[in-house]
C-alpha cells in the first residue's frame, strides 16, 4: 500500500457503498498486492463523513464522466488531471490514480445515481470544490465544450448546488464581461458597499478551511478557487477605485 495507502488507509467511508463503490471497488482491490484484503483494511474505519480517499474516488468517477461527455478524451485533459494529482498527492499516487481513471473511462458512469450519492453524503463546501475541479478539466483544452458544460450543469443540479454558486464557479473558467461580478454573485449595478459585503460572504464560503477535514491536499487545491475570488474583488476595486 505504498502508493494509494495515504488515501485508502484513511478509509473510503460512504463512497465504498452505492454506485461509486460498485464502480471503483474491484479496481481499488486489484491495485494492491493484497487485493481485496487491502480494501478491507482501507474501509475498516467506515465513516459517514467524507474521507480523503472517498473524496478522491468520487472525484475520479465524475472526472471520467465529464471527459467522455464530448465524445473524445484529450491528452490535455489527462495532463491537467495528472498535474493536479502530482501537485497535491505526489508522483506515485498520481500514477495510480491515472491508471484508475483510464479504467473508469472504459466504463459507463451512472451519473444520476453517483451524484445523488454524493449529494446525500458530502458536505456542500466539498461539493463546490468538486465543481471547481470539473470546470478545470472541461477547460483544459482552452475552451469548454457545450456538451461538457451541459453535463456539469446536470451534475450540479443533481448534487444540490445552488444556481448562483454554479454561475460563480463557471465565471472563473468561462470569462465574460461581467465575470468578476458573477464570481462574487452580484450584479454590475451593485453599490460599493454591496461589493465589499459580497466579497466577505464569498471569502467565507470558498475559504480553504471549509474542506480542511478532507486533508491538507484537498485544502491546498481549494486555494485556487479562493484566489479567484480574491482576484475578482481586486479587479472590481481597481475598476471602481475602491480603497
Amino acid at each position: 500500500m505504498a502508493k494509494f495507502g495515504k488515501w485508502i488507509g484513511g478509509g473510503l467511508g460512504w463512497a465504498f457503498g452505492g454506485p461509486i463503490g460498485g464502480i471503483v471497488g474491484f479496481m481499488v482491490g486489484s491495485m494492491f498486492d493484497g487485493g481485496q484484503e487491502a480494501v478491507k483494511r482501507g474501509t475498516r474505519g467506515y465513516s459517514s463523513q467524507t474521507t480523503t480517499g472517498g473524496y478522491v474516488m468520487s472525484l475520479l468517477v465524475l472526472v471520467a464522466a465529464v471527459m467522455k461527455a464530448d465524445g473524445k478524451v484529450l491528452k490535455s485533459e489527462l495532463d491537467y488531471v495528472k498535474r493536479f494529482l502530482v501537485h497535491n498527492f505526489g508522483e506515485d499516487s498520481a500514477q495510480e490514480a491515472i491508471k484508475m481513471l483510464r479504467d473508469l473511462l472504459q466504463q459507463t458512469i451512472p451519473v444520476n445515481e453517483v451524484c445523488r450519492q454524493i449529494q446525500a453524503n458530502m458536505n456542500y463546501s466539498a461539493r463546490l470544490q468538486l465543481v471547481h475541479f470539473l470546470f478545470g478539466i472541461a477547460q483544459a483544452d482552452g475552451q469548454v465544450d457545450p456538451r461538457e458544460l451541459e453535463l456539469i450543469n446536470q451534475i450540479c443540479n443533481l448534487m444540490g448546488i445552488q444556481r448562483n454558486d454554479y454561475e460563480s464557479i463557471q465565471a472563473m473558467f468561462v470569462p465574460n464581461t461581467d465575470s468578476d461580478y458573477k464570481i462574487l454573485e452580484i450584479e454590475r449595478t451593485a453599490t460599493d458597499d454591496e461589493v465589499k459585503k459580497a466579497y466577505r460572504r464569498m471569502a467565507m464560503k470558498f475559504h480553504p478551511d471549509k474542506v480542511s477535514t478532507l486533508g491538507t491536499e484537498i485544502q491546498n487545491a481549494a486555494k485556487e478557487k479562493f484566489q479567484k475570488v480574491n482576484q475578482a474583488y481586486e479587479n472590481i476595486k481597481k475598476e471602481r477605485n475602491i480603497a
